[in-house]
């Protein structure tokens, strides 16, 4: 049998473990295969490469679902991010200041705030600052820079600067993909940076999150997950994977969702 056909078969094998466990282990899969962990590491930067997972410290995990540019990730499980968003609409502090990020779940959450709601919505997100309900008593304020329409968000030095600027109560932070481990991460450079300045200006941070995000990595470090105060998720997660946010000291919300 030649070397190539058993490294295919090794590398389907890992895959297959991904799907059912969430997560490899080098070592782990060094000791299975009777290989060395060098040669799983070469498996997974070749599986990486071609997209098929993301690798982290001493393994891999899933990669986070891209889904687009915004315009089609609001398509996308819309029922199910409009229940998420109805349930964390009401867990936001009255007559505060908010941050929204961009981010499909997101643009859901500020169309279900309530027409009589009070505070300043801060958003560097266009798409974000239209939903908000207007003629009432929401002041929105639209952070300025660079307007990246894959990201649906305006990004760059001058939505940095605008963002260390900021004080906000309550920081509703969209995430690519969520891991207990790896935190939050994001799929470009600029929006990871953002999103990290903007987190740590906060005084609390909130994921709205959909089932497939969660266990999974984007290239980009946000935030540790020991820093999102809240996490807003489906009711039918792994329960695993929502155990080990809640012992890093994350609030869990579980959404029955359609």
């Amino acid at each position: 049998m030649s070397t190539s056909l058993l490294t295919r078969q090794r590398q389907e094998a890992i895959g297959a473990r991904l799907a059912s466990d969430g997560r490899v282990i080098a070592a782990a899969m060094a000791r299975e295969f009777a290989v060395s962990e060098d040669t799983i590491r070469r498996d997974l930067r070749d599986m990486a490469a071609a997209g098929l997972c993301e690798r982290v410290y001493g393994g891999a995990l899933p990669v986070a679902p891209s889904g687009g540019p915004i315009a089609e990730r609001q398509e996308q499980a819309s029922a199910v991010k409009t229940e998420l968003a109805r349930v964390a609409a009401g867990l936001l502090p009255h007559d505060a200041t908010i941050f929204i990020d961009a981010g499909s779940s997101n643009i859901a959450l500020a169309r279900q705030l309530p027409e009589n709601a009070r505070g300043t919505i801060v958003t560097n997100s266009p798409a974000v600052a239209l939903a908000v309900p207007a003629g009432g008593g929401l002041r929105v304020v639209l952070v300025g820079g660079q307007f990246d329409s894959h990201a649906g968000a305006c990004l760059g030095a001058k939505a940095v600067s605008d963002a260390e600027r900021l004080c906000p109560d309550l920081v509703v932070l969209g995430a690519c993909g969520a891991d207990p481990v790896e935190g939050i991460t994001a799929f470009s450079q600029e929006e990871a940076e953002f999103k990290r300045r903007m987190a740590n200006t906060g005084r609390s941070v909130m994921v709205i999150a959909t089932g497939d995000k969660l266990g999974t990595v984007a290239p980009f470090r946000v935030i540790a997950a020991s820093q999102v105060t809240r996490l807003v998720t489906q009711s039918d997660c792994d329960p695993a994977i929502l155990a080990a946010f809640a012992e890093g000291g994350t609030e869990i919300v579980r959404v029955s969702t359609p």
